[in-house]
């Protein structure tokens, strides 16, 4: 085993466990003390774990969610923005556009305001935005508030019969040739329910998401009009997904 594989066998470990020592490392990778020393140093000098007297400890660190407030924090936000700004292009005057939850949503809630254009959204910090910057057309979708993830539900069938849009963007965790995966499936329920209600559903995801299976299947490839990510997506994945018919933009 090299160096470079050890070592993330080593913060493999320390995910496991709180603590491992020179001892577990010689044992488990069957290297000599001085090895495991210097692994252990060297991952300490990487800011990876914290080197103590004869062993390690796993780093803790606490990520920042994001929030209006400071969406310049959030995982991928340039290229996020690029999206925003590519999705928000899409729209015209007069359009009705439905909005869902997410980081991305909120920058394009951000690119949109002040323009006419009436917004759907479920989403309270976007709506509570859109409201604070005098935006004249929002549109509230009413439910319980889910306070973890910032959106009212509604569990009632039917329940969005009485809404329409020209436009519905959302993301979700993963994206391939099958279709959008999202790991929420309350919202991603409640979503689900507007798919017959709009005219042209666009997925705006990171491309960090492209080629990732995971959660619940949300819809399939070729109910996504048009897509939307970064140059850096998986060339393979959105070739699989020009296929199904989807109209890709990288940005």
């Amino acid at each position: 085993m090299n160096e470079s594989k050890r070592h993330h066998e080593i913060l493999s470990l320390l995910e496991q466990q709180q603590m491992i020592t020179v001892a577990n490392i010689t044992d488990q990778f069957d290297v000599s003390p001085a090895t495991a020393r210097r692994d252990i140093s060297k991952l300490d000098e990487q800011g990876k774990l914290i080197k103590i007297r004869n062993g390690a400890e796993r780093l803790i660190t606490t990520k920042e969610m994001w929030t209006p407030l400071n969406i310049n924090s959030a995982t991928n936000y340039k290229e996020k923005a690029k999206i925003a700004m590519k999705a928000a292009e899409l729209c015209n005057s007069g359009d009705s556009v439905v909005i869902n939850c997410g980081s991305t949503a909120f920058l394009l809630g951000r690119e949109l305001v002040g323009q006419d254009i009436q917004v759907i959204t479920n989403y309270f910090p976007l709506a509570n935005y859109l409201i604070n910057e005098d935006h004249d057309d929002v549109i509230i979708i009413g439910g319980q508030y889910n306070k973890a993830q910032n959106i009212f539900l509604n569990p009632a069938p039917n329940a969005l019969e009485g809404y329409a849009g020209n436009w519905m963007f959302t993301s979700g965790k993963g994206l391939t040739e099958q279709g959008l995966f999202k790991t929420n499936m309350l919202t991603a329920v409640a979503e689900q329910q507007m798919l017959e209600q709009i005219d042209k559903l666009v997925v705006v995801v990171d491309s960090s998401k492209i080629g990732v299976r995971t959660g619940m299947l949300f819809c399939q490839s070729e109910q996504i009009d048009i897509l939307i990510t970064g140059k850096d997506a998986n060339p393979h994945v959105i070739k699989a997904i020009e296929g199904k018919g989807t109209k890709v933009y990288l940005v």
